[in-house]
């Protein structure tokens, strides 16, 4: 079976008609379409030459963009006023595969996803050269600029969709980079000061020890924590190269607590949804890493690692309960939600997009 293959079968299979991508067909909570996935399915079809798959996932962010642009210029009217924001009143950060709000509760307060997106949008007009996408486009693109540029340093949750009192690094990450990419063809001194800005919080306020931190906590004035997330500082937002000494620090660190000898990469040691696993997408960015500052056998290692994971049909798991950081949960999850969601579509996505990254370092 060839993985990359099935992987792209997969990921075709399971986008809707509208150009949302389902997160996991088989799985019940994640019947839905998560703008921040969304971005890295994307991109990885653009990478394969699957562009009016790309391209009809970003005709339906605008789509719900448009919808939704209301509940920007009503926080921003509540903001003006100083009056109080309820979490329900941003944008959400999973809408279902037609482009509704979901009914169900769901920590939706999340910025990373419009951040991203901001960067897909950028990564397929640079690929496919569909430069009339930003004029076409720009009104939504406005909105999403505007809502980061006044709501980048609030509280939110993160990309695991916990901690949503505390600012996190990666989420930073996504909306500075995003910024920044899109920048590329808006040639605004507005935002390119915005950018430098949140850059400059990321240094003073997310740092510890040399590395940086998971988040920072508005509360107590300390960043703390380690997540393998913080790898999207670098990749793919460049918010910081890799040879940055803090990077490199904070890489040497999840290497420490987050990577198996043996296997994959963990979220962050806290972690206890199905007991803490390894996850398909962070071994993935680690691998990306190491692709990129010529560690081939490393990276090698990780592809391999990923490739066992799959089933006999190719698919891939969100993650595998192998070095499991806490035990006890696994059995709950698994009472609560079911098995571990399989196919993830992320999942395909970033072995994509790590194969394509290797097979171009290294011109296999």
């Amino acid at each position: 079976m060839n993985l990359l293959e099935a992987s792209i079968k997969i990921i075709l299979k399971n986008q809707s008609k509208y150009g949302s991508y389902i997160a996991s067909p088989n799985f019940k909570q994640y019947m839905y379409c998560w703008i921040r996935d969304g971005v890295f399915i994307a991109y990885a079809m653009d990478l394969t030459g699957h562009h009016k798959s790309s391209r009809l996932f970003h005709k339906w962010v605008i789509m719900v963009i448009e919808k939704y642009s209301w509940k920007v210029k009503c926080l921003l009217k509540k903001l003006r006023k100083r009056e109080k924001r309820e979490e329900n009143e941003y944008l959400h950060a999973r809408y279902t595969l037609e482009g509704h709000e979901a009914s169900t509760p769901w920590p939706n307060k999340q910025f990373d996803g419009y951040g991203a997106w901001l960067w897909g949008l950028t990564e397929h007009i640079k690929i496919t050269g569909e430069e009339y996408l930003i004029d076409k486009y720009s009104d939504q693109i406005k909105v999403i600029i505007e809502y980061l540029a006044n709501f980048w340093n609030e509280p939110s949750y993160d990309c695991w969709e916990e901690n949503p009192d505390k600012i996190h690094t990666s989420t930073l990450a996504c909306i500075a980079g995003g910024l920044s990419h899109i920048n590329s063809y808006l040639k605004s001194n507005e935002i390119s000061k915005l950018v430098n800005k949140i850059t400059s919080f990321i240094k003073d306020k997310c740092v510890i020890e040399g590395h940086f931190a998971k988040f920072y906590d508005p509360h107590t004035n300390r960043a703390k924590g380690v997540d393998a997330s913080l790898l999207w500082l670098a990749y793919p937002f460049r918010v910081f190269e890799p040879e940055d000494p803090q990077f490199r620090s904070t890489v040497a660190l999840i290497e420490r607590e987050l990577l198996e000898p043996d296997g994959g990469v963990h979220r962050h040691p806290e972690d206890t949804y199905y007991g803490g696993g390894e996850w398909i997408i962070l071994s993935a960015w680690l691998a990306w890493h190491y692709i990129e500052t010529g560690r081939k056998e490393e990276a090698w290692r990780l592809i391999e690692w990923i490739e066992s994971t799959a089933d006999d049909q190719g698919n891939l798991p969100e993650q595998v309960p192998h070095h499991l950081l806490a035990p006890e949960y696994y059995e709950y999850w698994v009472r609560k939600w079911g098995p571990i969601a399989k196919p993830l579509l992320w999942s395909h996505a970033m072995y994509i997009i790590l194969k394509k990254k290797i097979y171009h370092k290294y011109s296999l």
